[in-house]
């Protein structure tokens, strides 16, 4: 046979679009080389190179007329299309060629503040190795390429930002939330700066922030943590006039997510109105092309199979691509359900995120924009605490609303209400996080001694046990500690140290900070998913500097560590005393 039967198929199945019977066929961008096509759908089930992504990334040495036409010569005249006669295809066609140059703003020091205020010597040392690797990762789009970038699938945004690192060589939207942490604490304000005035650059043009810098994300975002990155910024600047000429961009963001990732439910007497990740796009992810197009291949119902390249793409936008969290027998990932479910922490970023523009407008006086957001934040906090508490177990769970249950599962993303601070009000606040910490002890989660694992549930997905994730750490022991409850405060600073000090021993062993590591094994990297771990990492380093400078600096008015191997065993037997009579934790 000149075609498989999994290309027969999708053959038929873009005849069945282009007949529009299927009138919700959505590609992931206008693209017919990058996002959708036959070109593209025959180089990608062949697989000519191991990770997916790389074909999407290489540059075009023809405009795309030309390589339409050279395409339709090779595919009349190959019979039993083979691997190789692709390879060559794409080599004579395409390059890889780097759109990004090496980069930083002027503003990289290597004594920021920061290490002036820590407490712990080997910390200190820690947080000097981590400066450099903020310019490893700088980059900036090449001046030709921001003048014509037909050719390229890279979004040539105008100022230099910081990437994650390995594979992602572009900008990605929810990392750079802890990139932006870790830059302020460097000193590198101008560098904030400019990331931050590309992702409002992206909202103005696209009406939402991508999932990254690629044409092939432009059908799905990433949790939308835009606003509270300005907040950090602002606190450091107090740059009201920007604030003020950039306000209408970031509430057109807010109602992107208002208007597009909202879904309106019945349950128990109520009405609700809640977030959820939603992607109204049916083809395979470009990045992802061969594993999307085999996961759905397991269904024959067309309309199945845009379903499942949907949720696929929504497991994309959460962030948490993939995990159990999202699946219904925990098994395949064609079984997702991720537009049925409330997810905890998006609404919980939603939420402050129209707390913050509410204060915003407090602060440029705006009263009636002020009064406005602020209602919608009382109004959102009210319903989702409604919804998704559970005052049994004392935790916030995602919400299915296609069997209107509670997802009872330890995840970290649990804990995103605490993160926020939802409730500041700490007559309110300390008994939430009180109880959040008895859930936490309860599941056990203490005996992961390489972190809080993303969940307890074992799937061979990458957003699953026994993977733990920097951004999740955050979340949890910043969220027990910003309730203000004491026995939360203290387990969140052990937290703290066991998480750095084994980031510490895996850099000082190898030279690098990786995405993810190993929760049952302290000193390993993470594993699972679509593609290997990758080094780098840009929010691995803004998570260390984030919870150095919360724990363990004078400024912060905690107790100095300064006692030695005397204070860790301290700690440890403290540590183990309060777990086996489980203080206040009847």
């Amino acid at each position: 046979m000149r075609l498989s039967t999994q290309f027969l198929f999708f053959r038929i199945l873009i005849l069945f679009y282009n007949s529009k019977i299927a009138s919700s066929y959505m590609p992931s961008c206008s693209s017919k080389i990058y996002c959708q096509g036959n070109l593209l759908h025959t180089i990608q089930t062949m697989k000519p190179f191991k990770d997916s992504k790389h074909f999407v990334d290489m540059m075009m040495r023809y405009d795309e007329k030309e390589i339409h036409h050279n395409f339709k010569v090779f595919y009349k005249n190959t019979n039993n299309i083979t691997n190789h006669e692709v390879k060559e295809f794409v080599k004579k066609n395409f390059v890889m060629e780097d759109e990004l140059e090496i980069w930083h703003e002027g503003d990289y020091t290597d004594h920021p503040g920061l290490l002036d205020r820590i407490n712990v010597r080997k910390y200190r040392q820690f947080v000097r190795s981590l400066l450099p690797i903020w310019i490893v990762l700088g980059r900036r789009i090449k001046k030709h390429i921001l003048e014509e970038n037909s050719r390229y699938s890279i979004i040539p945004v105008p100022n230099g930002f910081v990437i994650p690192g390995g594979r992602f060589k572009e900008f990605y939207y929810w990392d750079s939330y802890w990139i932006i942490v870790g830059l302020l604490l460097s000193d590198m304000v101008k560098t904030v700066k400019g990331m931050l005035e590309n992702f409002l650059w992206l909202v103005n043009k696209y009406g939402f922030v991508p999932n990254g810098g690629r044409i092939y994300y432009l059908n799905r975002s990433q949790p939308p943590l835009l606003l509270m990155m300005i907040n950090e910024y602002y606190k450091v600047t107090k740059d009201t006039a920007w604030l003020k000429k950039n306000l209408p961009i970031m509430e057109k963001e807010l109602q992107f997510w208002l208007n597009k990732r909202t879904l309106t439910f019945h349950f128990n007497g109520t009405n609700f109105t809640m977030a959820r990740y939603n992607v109204d796009s049916s083809t395979p992810r470009p990045e992802s092309y061969f594993e999307d197009f085999h996961t759905c291949s397991a269904f024959k119902n067309l309309r199945v199979v845009e379903k499942c390249y949907r949720e696929l793409k929504s497991g994309a936008e959460s962030g948490w691509d993939f995990s159990s969290r999202w699946m219904t027998n925990r098994r395949s990932l064609a079984e997702l359900v991720v537009s049925r479910i409330i997810p905890v922490d998006l609404n919980s970023f939603l939420i402050e995120s129209f707390r913050i523009i509410s204060e915003f407008y407090k602060i440029v006086g705006d009263s009636d924009k002020q009064k406005h957001w602020f209602s919608v934040f009382l109004s959102w906090r009210k319903n989702m605490h409604d919804l998704l508490y559970h005052k049994k177990d004392g935790i916030w769970y995602d919400f299915n609303t296609a069997t209107l249950t509670h997802t009872r599962n330890f995840y970290p993303s649990n804990f995103a209400p605490l993160w926020v601070d939802l409730f500041p009000e700490r007559e309110v606040s300390k008994p939430l996080g009180y109880k959040a910490l008895k859930h936490l002890l309860k599941q056990n989660l203490l005996m992961f001694e390489g972190g809080i694992p993303t969940s307890l549930l074992e799937t061979g997905e990458q957003w699953d046990l026994p993977n733990a994730w920097p951004p999740l750490q955050s979340i949890i022991i910043l969220g027990l500690h910003r309730s203000g409850d004491s026995l939360a405060r203290w387990y969140a600073r052990r937290l703290a140290q066991r998480w750095i000090d084994v980031n510490w021993a895996i850099y000082d062993n190898s030279m690098v900070m990786y995405e993810k590591y190993n929760a049952e094994f302290p000193g390993e990297a993470g594993g699972g998913g679509e593609y290997d771990v990758q080094s780098g990492f840009g929010w691995s380093n803004g998570v260390i500097f984030e919870l150095i400078d919360e724990f363990f600096t004078d400024r912060r008015g905690n107790f100095r560590s300064c006692c030695g191997r005397f204070s860790q065993i301290y700690s440890i037997v403290v540590f183990v005393l309060l777990r086996i009579v489980n203080v206040r934790l009847g």
